[in-house]
């Protein structure tokens, strides 16, 4: 297949710059053995509240506004049901309550959600970031035990302020007070019907609605009530995977994928189509991304992962090999895959070339490579390695360089970062 131009990197703004000179310093090992239970941030303490009357210009409560991402990993071991949150700038670790039969791990970006075989568990990680489009706010705060929340079988959560969806593999979707869980507050879930499965993503003040399987193709605009208020004219046949970019929100469908976009209030889809067939087990429908990235990286069968460009509009397949996790910084940055035998590749997204390997999980150990993902910020990578309970720290940007690792007293079967 030929290959599609990408366009060149964009500078970093000044915020992600202070971050990744954070970032790049080495740091001390974890110790082995863990507490039970929440604790105090490094020490740190909340924002008093001000003494003016007048509240400054993102201002949390209870919150501390940082210059800077304040990066952190949630990891859950599902054999024994341990997990923590790793700071990736302190490189400290508080433990989590002891989770049974845990078998997923998802995030929406602040809350972690623990799947286990009876419930969703919330934790709240303390770190995340508000978007006004022109500048970010970057926030930390104590890291805190939420507790079960809706469904057991959640497979993928969206939020934005108000609501947080969590959808289940198969029927309904279920809508949660984000305000209540800010605050720590379980809340009661509304059931959102008529969805099959499919995407439910709060955007612009609504809810994007686009129902699963076959003979299913409606993207539907709800009110966070879950009223319809219009019916999008593009369809999308067989709706699954999504994406949150900052051009719009980005669902998988049977020919390629649609771009749902909002404008003063009217919301529109446009298709970017594959524009070659397709088969269903090549198609992408687990899209990963940097956050805030406009490209998007899905795996394509057993040996090759798709490049979404949103900007361009545009498909790249690269064949990459038997690969089990893919992710991209995007705008200019490499495509990272990991194969089946443990060894991390990049790739010239541009050219689809590979430009270096590394040897990485732990030789022989196959549940390490079947299990592992690839997080990726805006100058680093990290990968869950099972069989040595371990995390690594990749710069991408320099030949894959191991810039630090993270022992742990679990294996760290399941990752996810939160506050980008």
């Amino acid at each position: 297949m030929t290959l599609r131009k990408i366009r060149p990197a964009t500078a970093l703004s000044r915020a992600e710059l202070v971050g990744s000179a954070l970032l790049a310093g080495s740091g001390l090992l974890i110790g082995s053995a863990l507490l039970v239970g929440c604790q105090s941030d490094n020490g740190r303490q909340p924002a008093s509240v001000p003494k003016s009357s007048s509240v400054p210009h993102g201002y949390v409560e209870g919150a501390e506004e940082t210059a800077e991402q304040q990066p952190r990993l949630v990891l859950a071991d599902a054999g024994t049901g341990e997990a923590g949150v790793l700071d990736l700038i302190t490189e400290d670790i508080t433990p989590l309550k002891r989770t049974e039969g845990v078998r997923g791990l998802l995030t929406d970006g602040r809350f972690a959600y623990l799947r286990s075989d009876s419930a969703t568990h919330a934790v709240d990680t303390g770190s995340w970031k508000v978007d006004h489009g022109d500048h970010v706010h970057y926030y930390r705060a104590g890291i805190r035990d939420v507790g079960p929340i809706g469904t057991a079988d959640a497979a993928r959560v969206h939020s934005d302020q108000a609501v947080t969806a969590v959808s289940s593999a198969e029927g309904a979707g279920e809508l949660f007070d984000r305000k209540k869980l800010e605050s720590g507050t379980v809340p009661r879930g509304r059931a959102l019907t008529g969805t099959g499965g499919g995407v439910i993503v709060p955007y612009k003040e609504h809810l994007l609605v686009a129902s699963a399987g076959a003979g299913r193709d409606t993207v539907e605009i709800r009110d966070r009530d879950g009223a319809r208020v219009t019916t999008l004219e593009e369809p999308c046949a067989e709706a699954r995977g999504e994406a949150v970019t900052r051009r719009g929100v980005v669902i998988g469908c049977a020919d390629g994928a649609l771009l749902v976009s909002e404008d003063k209030g009217t919301f529109g889809a446009e298709r970017i189509a594959y524009g070659e067939d397709v088969s269903a087990s090549d198609r992408a429908v687990d899209f990963r991304h940097r956050a805030g990235s406009t490209t998007l990286a899905a795996r394509s069968g057993d040996d090759a992962v798709w490049i979404l460009d949103v900007t361009d509009r545009a498909w790249t397949r690269i064949r990459t090999g038997p690969v089990v996790a893919a992710n991209t910084a995007g705008e200019g940055a490499p495509l990272l895959a990991l194969g089946e035998d443990g060894a991390l590749t990049a790739y010239d997204i541009a050219t689809g070339k590979r430009t270096v390997r590394k040897e990485l999980l732990t030789k022989g150990a196959t549940s390490s490579a079947a299990s592992a993902v690839i997080e990726v910020d805006t100058t680093r990578a990290y990968i869950n390695d099972t069989a040595a309970k371990k995390v690594y720290e990749i710069d991408y940007n320099d030949r894959l360089r191991l810039a630090r690792t993270f022992p742990l007293a679990f294996a760290p079967t399941y990752m996810v970062e939160t506050g980008r």
